[in-house]
């Protein structure tokens, strides 16, 4: 990771502490959800600080809030670790979130946001075609349809767990991703149809089958 020499090559525009300290934190996010930052990797503030051209205590705000999130975990006082997920933790988690977020998929069902549903629609279609695959594209469009659950599920209590299972799952790494896409269209497409229609029923088992779905995959990729 190389430092970015100079303010005018700041990856981060605003000038307020907080402005930044989110910017770090989304910019951080994104890195290891690209796998840039793979699991175990060591974030050092200093270095994180000078390839984004910013000061420590943004940087450091960020490291903290990803910390709470479980995305890193404390190495000393200066540095933090990539969680690592293996594949025992990755398959119960899949499991939990089975028989959590199923049920509060049908907790959802007729109760989400038009235009939050509309969204979540268009960006699963607008997955498909022959355009190269976009791992960030298909990243974006599992977020909204998963977070439609959560926020219209009625009960902050499981949303929050379902939250925090989704980092665990998320910091898995999953070999040959881009084999995810047709099936995570035609489940996402499926969850969204009986959420819409208010199947309350039909949105859990679709849900369920997802996730089976991604259990299957990794026991697949390994075997």
């Amino acid at each position: 990771m190389r430092a970015r020499k100079g303010r005018e090559t700041s990856l981060l525009a605003p000038k307020t502490t907080r402005n930044r300290a989110t910017l770090a934190y989304e910019e951080i996010a994104r890195l290891i959800e690209q796998k840039k930052l793979a699991g175990g990797e060591v974030l050092v503030e200093q270095s994180l600080a000078a390839y984004l051209g910013i000061s420590r205590t943004p940087v450091r705000q960020a490291l903290q809030r990803l910390e709470i999130e479980g995305q890193l975990v404390k190495a000393n006082t200066k540095s933090f670790v990539v969680r690592k997920v293996d594949l025992k933790e990755y398959l119960q988690s899949l499991k939990a979130r089975e028989i959590i977020e199923s049920e509060a998929c049908a907790m959802c069902a007729g109760h989400a946001a038009a235009d939050r549903l509309a969204v979540a629609k268009s960006m699963t279609a607008a997955l498909k075609g022959d355009q190269a695959y976009n791992p960030e594209q298909h990243w974006a469009a599992d977020k909204v349809v998963h977070d439609l659950v959560t926020d219209f599920c009625g009960n902050q209590v499981v949303a929050g767990i379902i939250r925090s299972l989704r980092v665990t799952t998320k910091l898995f790494e999953v070999d040959r991703l881009a084999e995810r896409l047709e099936p995570d269209i035609r489940q996402h497409e499926a969850i969204l149809d009986r959420i819409e229609k208010g199947d309350g029923e039909g949105a859990k088992q679709a849900m369920a089958a997802h996730l089976r779905s991604l259990v299957q995959f990794a026991v697949d990729r390994i075997t």
